[in-house]
């Protein structure tokens, strides 16, 4: 039996916050069945009672949510479907398939511990396997009679065929002494149940699969085609940790990246089309391959996110940008309500110069607190006797402009230059760090405006009283 629809599924363990990585394996899987006209499933697998919990599943779901990558299924959760793990270890026992093993934890330490001593492999020596007594009452977990001869080539889709032996496999558990199954059993089981025809994961999982499809065999199931991308490392080629930068995903929401800019820098981690750097999700399902996913590991480069980031912030819609830019400015504690501009002016103001929402978010707060800081470089250049003339010959001429506009204020800077027969920066850079406190900002008739009048009258007075103090003191 073989299926026709091609089915693919990302199946995380909500032991802790989705891993960047682990939505790269995401974005493969959905990508790869949307290519191909199919399905995507999303699967929990929350066996693992101890360390699972809601939070994690309700974070994996805020993840994708952001992303849009909805499943067509799910999601599934594996603790939901646990009589029915049970039900088919039984009929395997059954069939000879499985057996119930008796062993306690220290017989199997021991077991290891004699094997290493001998400079053997440890692996479980099937001791239970041929058992004829079974002490009634006694804890028992469950374990699959592995093929003990022959081969399982693994023809996968980026490594190509990969032989391993039966010889060098031992029974593994299928369900524990708790009756909950392992991550082998479960994951085989919704596989089949689920007509899962493509399976896209790390290639730490490459040596898992000759368990997995011998267990197909033994269901007489068809086994899905496998396909083990290379794993993710930091710059220094050791693997992604916090050191690096964010790893849970979320984590760039809160930092100011755009979700399309994230996917589009995940799928040129080991795949490629080209040289091409920049997707549109529509063209990411239309090239995407798995014959063109890289083997080697691939090495997250937050300089390089941040440039695509920036390329994403220049090319999205100012509406959109505004909105996404709220929340960063209402975590540094800004009331969006009471800035003296619109929100897509800032934006426009700023697109060209952040590569975050929230560079974008800390470029706009000095405009819209009443609370400024001078950089004391700037200052200590700038907020200087010979500014404190043009300084108030600007403030007097804005304070009397009737319109409040980027034009009028440039023009009000540039005719106090002209009257005192000095360079436009003599006058503009004086007044930007009066008004912003730095060196840097937009074009001086837009950082005006963007202040607006009472805010920039302020401010200019502040800077007066800051030259006279200095004068005064020394």
């Amino acid at each position: 039996m073989t299926h026709s629809l091609v089915r693919t599924r990302f199946a995380p363990s909500p032991t802790g916050a989705l891993h960047i990585g682990g939505v790269r394996t995401a974005l493969f899987s959905w990508l790869y069945a949307r290519r191909h006209g199919g399905q995507y499933i999303l699967r929990i697998e929350d066996t693992d009672r101890e360390r699972s919990t809601d939070e994690s599943v309700q974070g994996i779901l805020e993840a994708f949510d952001w992303l849009d990558l909805k499943p067509d299924e799910g999601p599934y959760l594996q603790s939901r479907r646990f009589d029915r793990y049970r039900e088919v270890a039984e009929q395997m026992i059954a069939g000879s398939l499985a057996y119930r093993c008796y062993c306690t934890t220290d017989e199997l330490a021991d077991m290891r511990a004699q094997q290493t001593a001998r400079g053997e492999k440890p692996r479980y020596d099937g001791r239970c396997r041929d058992r004829t007594v079974f002490p009634e009452g006694k804890p028992h977990a469950v374990r699959f009679r592995q093929p003990s001869e022959g081969q399982v080539i693994v023809e996968d889709l980026v490594h190509g065929p990969v032989t391993f032996e039966n010889s060098e496999l031992d029974d593994l558990v299928i369900l524990r002494s708790d009756g909950t199954p392992t991550y082998h059993f479960g994951v085989v089981v919704d596989d089949g149940d689920m007509r899962i025809t493509h399976v896209i994961r790390g290639d730490d999982h490459l040596n898992n699969t000759p368990r997995h499809i011998n267990l197909f065999r033994a269901l007489e199931l068809p086994a899905p085609r496998y396909a083990h991308i290379p794993m993710i490392a930091g710059p220094d080629g050791a693997k992604l940790s916090k050191r690096h930068g964010a790893v849970n995903v979320l984590e760039y929401r809160d930092r100011g990246y755009l979700p399309e800019a994230l996917l589009n820098y995940l799928v040129r981690l080991g795949w490629a089309h080209g040289d091409q750097e920049l997707f549109g999700r529509e063209e990411m399902i239309a090239l995407f391959d798995l014959s063109a996913v890289q083997r080697s590991v691939a090495r997250f480069d937050t300089e390089k996110l941040n440039w695509l980031n920036q390329q994403y912030i220049k090319s999205t819609s100012t509406a959109r940008l505004a909105a996404a830019l709220v929340p960063h400015l209402e975590n540094s504690g800004v009331t969006v309500a009471g800035a003296p501009a619109t929100l897509e002016r800032f934006v426009e103001a700023f697109r060209e110069r952040a590569k975050t929402l929230r560079e974008m978010a800390e470029r706009v707060h000095v405009y819209v607190v009443d609370a400024l800081v001078y950089e004391p470089k700037a200052a200590q250049k700038f907020l200087q006797s010979q500014a404190a003339a043009p300084l108030r010959a600007v403030r007097e001429e804005l304070a009397a402009l009737p319109t409040w506009s980027e034009a009028a204020t440039q023009a009000v800077v540039e005719r106090v230059a002209a009257a005192a027969g000095i360079g436009l920066g003599k006058v503009a850079q004086p007044l930007r760090v009066a008004v912003t406190g730095d060196t840097a900002s937009p074009p001086i008739g837009l950082t005006l405006e963007l202040l607006g009048r009472e805010r920039t009258l302020a401010r200019t007075d502040r800077a007066l009283e800051f030259i006279a103090a200095a004068q005064t003191a020394g």
